[in-house]
């Protein structure tokens, strides 16, 4: 037995005679053609023109682009708009911010008026209280002081100021040229006073020099009875001392002061404040 018997055959199995045939007889045509082409020699060849036809914009595309063109427009309009009301809207609100701002200040202003005129109001009513019950305190210490004095009269004395001579006729005559000016705390004219002040420049055109406040000129000279007062003497409200007011007496049982604010500079009659005592320095 052969050493390769037993190694399986690998050759592929013969084909069928009949597909054998035809892949011949195909050759054979095939070599047939290129063999009859050759033979005729070789061939012109023809140029090859083609007419390529370029896509045409129809009516209805050009439409479409107008349509386009158009929102487009129609949209900037729309934002140019938009814009204008914006800035009309911030204009508005800036107009708005500011008259309410001005109402505020405005209110504001008329609150600040309407407190300031009632602190004034409260002021000028606590002075007339204050003053009535000065007017209280001097009647009773002038009915303390008169009670020294049986027969005298209560009634004050009716010189007139047109008797008046000298230095005192200086002093009326400037008293009495003040009334109507202005009553300011601490005034000492020429157009404003306080009690003090006032009688303090009378007195200085006759050449006296008065001291400036009131405590101090109800005791400068001699305590005189308000029924025994002559024209120039300084008529003092409260203690001889303590005055908390002065004035001049002008003679016909009147006198001339520098009240408050609210009168100012006034000629009025001993009844209408009277006085608590009297220095005579002339």
């Amino acid at each position: 037995m052969s050493h390769t018997a037993h190694i399986p055959s690998h050759r592929k199995p013969r084909q069928r005679a009949s597909k054998s045939a035809l892949r011949a007889g195909v050759a054979g045509g095939v070599l047939s053609t290129i063999a009859v082409a050759g033979a005729a020699g070789p061939a012109q060849a023809e140029p090859v023109t083609q007419t390529i036809e370029m896509p045409t914009i129809t009516s209805g595309f050009s439409t479409a682009v107008a349509a386009s063109a158009q929102a487009t427009q129609q949209v900037a309009l729309d934002l140019e708009t938009q814009a204008d009301e914006d800035a009309a809207a911030e204009k508005a609100a800036k107009t708005a911010k500011k008259a309410h701002a001005e109402a505020v200040r405005k209110a504001e202003a008329k609150k600040k008026a309407e407190a300031a005129a009632k602190a004034r109001a409260e002021a000028e009513a606590k002075e007339r209280a204050e003053r009535a019950s000065r007017t209280s305190e001097r009647t009773t210490l002038s009915a303390s002081s008169g009670s020294s004095d049986s027969g005298s009269s209560a009634s004050a004395p009716s010189s007139s100021s047109s008797n008046v001579s000298g230095s005192a006729a200086s002093i009326v005559a400037f008293a009495k040229a003040q009334v109507g000016d202005a009553y300011v705390p601490g005034g000492t004219g020429p157009n404003s006073w306080d009690c003090s002040g006032l009688t303090q420049a009378a007195y200085r055109t006759a050449g006296i020099d008065l001291p400036r406040v009131s405590q101090s000129q109800s005791t400068f000279g001699t305590q005189v009875s308000l029924d025994n007062l002559q024209p120039g003497d300084i008529l003092y409200w409260g203690s001889a001392g303590s005055a908390y007011h002065v004035a001049i007496y002008i003679g016909g049982g009147e006198f001339v002061g520098a009240q408050n604010s609210s009168t100012g500079t006034v000629q009025r009659s001993l009844d209408y404040d009277r006085p608590t005592g009297a220095v005579r320095v002339l």
